[in-house]
């Protein structure tokens, strides 16, 4: 109690609101009340005291009815058990789940898991949140089936994804997993898990890589949006299993067709003339080329051309054969060269090289002719096919003198051709065009057309 102004007041109590029973009255606190001071009159109280008395009685009486409420005893916590399709409820003051789970009659199993609230919790764990609901999720058996083999397990996964990765398996988005990942598991589940690949895709002048657990490298690129098209295909084979490397290459194949004109030559057709002069052919009618029309399908690969194929060829025009008139009319005739005058019956431009017994165009040395003759200054060489018709036929060449056939010249073809003689002493280099004059007599057998 305490006192204000030689007064004594009365101290509030604190009421018990623990369960169980209402301890002593010695066990009830004191606070200390502040009133404001009164002035006695006479032998009353002032109006001010008389208030606060009541009141405080007033909070005496509920306060004594609410210690009495609170110090009755609580009923025990409900706790509900859910264990598949078998659910009970019930009330304990147990608190750690394996008990509860023992006074309702159910056993845990090693793989199986316990929930409490919808969350995972450990059967030794202690319950602090109410209300209470406690959900045994049985072990199911689960047969995994991979490509290096098969995994027997007993897991107590909502999910197949869940159970994969129960079992080890580092799931990815693009493995093949039948059924899906999502997929829930209430009974005996057989999983078809084929992990996913890294692939390195090399296609249109980029690199692409993808995650795949196709069969086929066909079947992988159709998954990464890179189906082979047309006459695309990839190396190795669409139809074959995923490489070892895990290197593709797609190439990208397109054709075109092509119609292509073929000129045919025209066939030239000779007829002797005593009208025309020797080596002035004419031309008595010109002919024409005729025209095929070939069909020609081009292929690319990767936009580079690879392949031509002429698939077809048609004639259009036929050709027009070209008749010539070459001469066998001889004439003599006279000149002056290099200041001598000869006579000739023929004059032919060549082209002129030397050569001597060591400058024979071989390791060794050779000085004698196909005539027999030592090779010097004055002996000339023409094509094997010439030197036949023309051995010994005089000839004149500005710059180097009077010359015979007496040599034949393997290498001579082409073109009109003659290869002058030197002695190793006096040779000269010669590399240029001349003319040769055929100088007379005439003789019998004439080559009336030099090819």
């Amino acid at each position: 109690m305490g006192t204000m102004d030689g007064h004594e007041i009365p101290s509030k109590r604190t009421l018990c609101h623990s369960r169980g029973s209402c301890p002593g009255r010695d066990g009830l606190r004191k606070r200390r009340g502040r009133l404001h001071r009164t002035k006695r009159v006479g032998a009353t109280f002032h109006p001010l005291i008389y208030n606060a008395c009541m009141n405080m009685k007033r909070g005496l009486v509920l306060g004594f009815a609410f210690f009495l409420a609170a110090c009755q005893p609580a009923p025990p916590p409900v706790v509900r058990i859910i264990d598949n399709d078998n659910v009970i409820t019930l009330q304990t003051d147990e608190i750690v789940p394996s008990t509860i789970l023992s006074q309702a009659g159910f056993t845990l199993n090693p793989k199986d898991r316990l929930l409490l609230n919808g969350l995972p919790v450990s059967e030794s764990q202690p319950i602090t949140i109410y209300p209470t609901i406690l959900q045994i999720r049985r072990a199911a058996n689960v047969l995994i089936i991979t490509p290096e083999g098969q995994q027997a397990i007993q897991t107590s996964a909502f999910t197949v994804g869940e159970a994969l990765a129960q079992a080890g398996m580092d799931i990815r988005e693009n493995d093949e997993i039948e059924p899906p990942a999502d997929s829930p598991i209430t009974n005996p589940t057989t999983i078809k898990y084929i992990p996913s690949r890294e692939l390195t895709i090399n296609v249109d002048g980029k690199v692409v890589r993808v995650q795949s657990s196709a069969q086929t490298i066909g079947e992988a690129l159709a998954e990464a949006g890179i189906p082979l098209l047309g006459l695309d295909y990839s190396l190795p084979s669409g139809d074959e299993a995923l490489p070892s490397n895990g290197q593709i290459k797609v190439v990208r194949v397109s054709e075109s067709v092509l119609l292509a004109q073929k000129p045919i030559p025209i066939e030239s057709e000779l007829i002797a003339s005593a009208d025309v002069p020797l080596d002035h052919p004419q031309i008595l009618s010109p002919g024409e080329n005729g025209l095929n029309v070939q069909r020609i399908r081009i292929r690319y690969e990767d936009g580079q051309e690879v392949s031509r194929l002429t698939e077809d060829e048609t004639m259009v025009r036929p050709p027009k054969t070209r008749t010539l008139a070459y001469g066998t009319k001889v004439e003599i005739k006279t000149a002056v060269v290099d200041g001598v005058e000869i006579k000739y019956w023929r004059a032919v431009q060549m082209y002129a090289t030397s050569y001597s017994p060591c400058r024979l165009g071989t390791d060794n040395c050779g000085s004698t002719t196909a005539s027999g003759k030592p090779l010097k200054k004055g002996s000339v060489a023409l094509r094997t096919s010439w030197y036949l018709s023309m051995k010994g036929q005089p000839l004149f060449i500005p710059g180097y003198g009077y010359g015979s056939v007496d040599d034949a010249c393997g290498g001579c073809v082409g073109r009109p051709w003659i290869d002058l003689g030197y002695s190793d002493s006096d040779y000269e280099a010669w590399h240029w065009w001349v003319t040769v004059y055929f100088l007379t007599p005439v003789p019998q057998n004439i080559i009336y057309v030099l090819e």
